[in-house]
């Protein structure tokens, strides 16, 4: 599963949807990012993390609420959890219907775990932006990261530069607007603020590729401005066929026409109010 590796970061990429999980290993703790898909994946990350956690705190960071997300939560009991205020928050009917979609999935497919399906109990909920949590000279701040859905987080783990952006800037995929567009663009534009204020080494997405290249951050950044764009005037139109051509030549071209109608009705709507 291992697509990255150096001194502070390890990058597992799961055969679903390219997911990628996080184990960040500093002096001072170990940090498991979003660990998923399938069992044997989860015990791949977490036999991992035995292996280099020596004596060290072990933390889960979940990046939203996604179920895909914290579908691995189960595998490492007694952990102390990040997540958003909004994530910790969630009605106890919103928490039941992920939980379900986790259930749904592995009867879909006939998969057992080794651990008890439940969602994250949250030690650390993340109120504001710009709000840091501090573990020995490892120091996280956070940005509220609402649009794919409504309780995302950023992450930037210094001093190593780190940053941890969920379902944002991936290379793979277009905008997945499951909460609100305005949203979306507004916190894919605090990388305006984040790149000059952190010395960003590293930008981990959730899933495709991760990037060095601040030029390359950019440039997601403003495909995904301009798809939303774009999707606005479309909507206006009330030319969903043309839409499409905003995707044509992604890499999975089935599956990302059904997001994409997605969008677009999500887009109607927001036009309708």
């Amino acid at each position: 599963m291992i697509i990255w590796k150096d001194e502070s970061i390890t990058l597992f990429r799961s055969s679903l949807y390219e997911t990628i999980s996080s184990v960040i290993v500093t002096n001072d703790c170990v940090i498991v990012v979003d660990p998923c898909w399938l069992p044997h994946e989860i015990i791949e990350i977490k036999q991992y993390v035995e292996d280099v956690r020596q004596n060290r705190p072990l933390f889960l960071l979940f990046t939203h609420s996604d179920f895909d997300h914290i579908i691995g939560y189960g595998a490492f009991p007694e952990v102390k959890v990040i997540a958003s205020q909004a994530f910790a928050d969630k009605p106890s009917q919103e928490k039941e219907r992920i939980i379900e979609e986790i259930k749904s999935f592995d009867d879909d497919y006939y998969i057992t775990r080794d651990y008890r399906i439940s969602y994250p109990e949250v030690d650390f909920p993340i109120l504001d932006n710009e709000q840091s949590m501090q573990i020995g000279q490892t120091k996280l701040t956070f940005f509220q990261a609402s649009g794919h859905n409504d309780d995302g987080l950023f992450t930037i783990i210094e001093p190593l530069g780190i940053f941890i952006a969920g379902d944002y800037f991936s290379d793979i995929e277009f905008p997945y607007i499951y909460f609100n567009s305005k949203e979306y663009e507004k916190t894919i534009s605090l990388l305006d603020d984040i790149l000059p204020k952190f010395n960003i080494q590293l930008l981990v997405t959730g899933h495709g590729n991760p990037t060095r290249d601040p030029a390359e951050m950019k440039n997601r950044q403003q495909a995904s401005l301009s798809y939303i764009k774009k999707m606005r005037e479309y909507v206006k139109e009330n030319n969903e066929s043309g839409s499409l051509s905003l995707i044509e030549g992604c890499k999975f071209p089935r599956n990302m026409k059904k997001f994409h109608k997605q969008n677009y009705s999500l887009l109607e709507k927001e036009q309708s109010r």
